[in-house]
């Protein structure tokens, strides 16, 4: 990803980054069959990001997928991060169901959101203000639901917000975003 980081840091330094990596894949058919309508980033990409330039306090919101936990923690710890907590998304169909989806070992009806916080708090945080999981309709393929945008505004209200390989289907008012498909 080509971007002038050091210009957008030395314009604003956040309270809050929440990223959706394009985590690449491990195995030989890791998909099995399902298409990726996206581009992958191998890990060093992803790694080289130069987020603790971007904060110095604050919060770090970071989507999982199952087989990249490790090298999740490993990122928030070179970053400058303590894990904190972390949010489920319980994905739902239109009629409430769960909305099961294909995994390695078993069907998959969830997704993960670690939270990693470094330095001190920020002075608009509202503590215990929503709830660690979500459950939500499944939108389009690696879309993550509104409610997570609540959630980051609700805890830290009036903040500076950034989301980094945001889509144009998560532009939202009041938030920086960046990603190669916008």
């Amino acid at each position: 990803m080509n971007f002038d980081w050091e210009k957008l840091a030395s314009a604003c330094q956040f309270d809050v980054i929440l990223m959706d990596p394009p985590w690449q894949l491990a195995s030989q058919a890791p998909t099995r069959g399902v298409a990726i309508a996206y581009q992958q980033l191998p890990d060093v990409c992803i790694e080289s990001l130069p987020i603790q330039l971007l904060q110095t306090s604050g919060f770090i919101f970071i989507w999982v997928i199952n087989n990249k936990y490790t090298k999740a923690f490993r990122l928030m710890k070179q970053w400058g991060y303590t894990y904190v907590d972390d949010i489920a998304w319980v994905k739902q169909t239109v009629n409430r169901r769960m909305a099961k989806g294909h995994g390695y070992y078993l069907q998959h009806a969830k997704e993960t959101c670690l939270v990693g916080k470094k330095g001190v708090d920020p002075p608009n945080l509202q503590r215990s203000v929503a709830s660690d999981v979500i459950f939500s309709e499944r939108r389009g393929q690696s879309q993550k639901p509104e409610e997570m945008y609540e959630i980051i505004e609700q805890l830290i209200p009036g903040g500076r917000y950034l989301e980094i390989f945001g889509r144009k289907n998560n532009l939202r008012d009041y938030w920086v975003t960046i990603g190669n498909e916008l």
